[in-house]
């Protein structure tokens, strides 16, 4: 599945994930993760890889483009592993 800007934002959102967070996780620069986010540039085969190795580690599932869009989505919420600050289940 192809990474897009618009669908990196939406997963860092889910996870409540901060740019930096993703590229600590991820093994990439902040500034890799921000441009491309902005529509600066592409991503390296390599870089988009573990960008969605991240994403999809932490319970991402990027949704295929069909009628409406591409999208995402939480793959098991109930198995994630919280952290303080991090993302979390209403009570």
């Amino acid at each position: 599945m192809k990474l897009l800007p618009e669908t990196c934002r939406a997963a860092r959102g889910l996870l409540n994930w901060t740019q930096a967070r993703l590229a600590e996780i991820a093994g990439v620069s902040r500034s890799t993760v921000r441009d491309f986010e902005c529509g600066r540039h592409r991503l390296h085969r390599a870089t988009e890889k573990q960008i969605l190795k991240a994403l999809e580690e932490a319970g991402v599932c990027l949704l295929a483009p069909g009628s409406e869009g591409p999208g995402v989505r939480l793959k098991r919420p109930c198995d994630m592993p919280m952290r303080p600050g991090e993302w979390h289940l209403p009570e």
